[in-house]
């Protein structure tokens, strides 16, 4: 038990550089847009043409996009370290509770290692109850607004860049909507393609059994 005592902390101090790099990284990610976006403002008024702001819009929001990139598949990379840590912490418990069965009805959060057990131990529900709400969580992450910022990103890069070629404003303005759909789309399927192939991965010691039911705390 005085082993397994100290375990938490060393899992709890991994959760806690997770969480700060992920929120590092967006906010890295959101300084750098708003400042792109200020020198092109003040470039604006000392270029002589707008063909050259068009331009240097392009390559300066091309470089966002790439850091955006960069910035998602690393804030997915450290969700799912925060997985692997939570799951190591439902084993923690899975020992207090074989060691001391006593303890069991003061345990919370999961005390089995397998992903609808660790998704308790999140305090989330395995489903969303609705789309919306499923959205709406999701957009509310660090993750979901990396995401979205970079979708933005996209869409506006692919807007400057056809008014750089020529197009008319309305055609690159579709262009650029379009762009950001298809980004936001395909950055989530990926992340869920992601997702689904970390949990195959992911080692389970402990799985709840069936006869408990639904996966629950404890």
């Amino acid at each position: 038990m005085q082993v397994l005592s100290t375990e938490p902390f060393s899992l709890l101090s991994q959760r806690s550089l997770v969480y700060n790099e992920a929120f590092t990284r967006v906010g890295m990610l959101l300084t750098f847009v708003s400042m792109s976006l200020v020198a092109l403002a003040l470039l604006s008024g000392a270029l002589p043409t707008s063909s050259d702001l068009t331009a240097i819009a392009s390559i300066v929001l091309g470089f966002d996009l790439v850091v955006g990139l960069a910035t998602v598949i690393r804030v997915r990379n450290a969700y799912q370290e925060d997985f692997i840590a939570v799951q190591a912490m439902n084993r923690v418990r899975r020992g207090y509770a074989e060691l001391a069965p006593e303890a069991m009805p003061y345990i919370s959060m999961g005390t089995y290692d397998d992903l609808a057990s660790v998704v308790v131990s999140y305090g989330a529900s395995i489903a969303p109850s609705s789309v919306v709400a499923g959205l709406s969580y999701g957009l509310s992450t660090s993750i979901g607004l990396a995401m979205l910022v970079v979708a933005l990103l996209a869409g506006a890069f692919v807007a400057v860049v056809g008014l750089a070629i020529g197009v008319s404003g309305l055609a690159a303005l579709a262009a650029g909507a379009a762009a950001t759909l298809v980004t936001i789309g395909a950055l989530a399927w990926l992340g869920y393609r992601a997702q689904i192939r970390n949990q195959a991965n992911a080692v389970v010691r402990f799985p709840q059994p069936r006869s408990e039911g639904p996966a629950r705390p404890g």
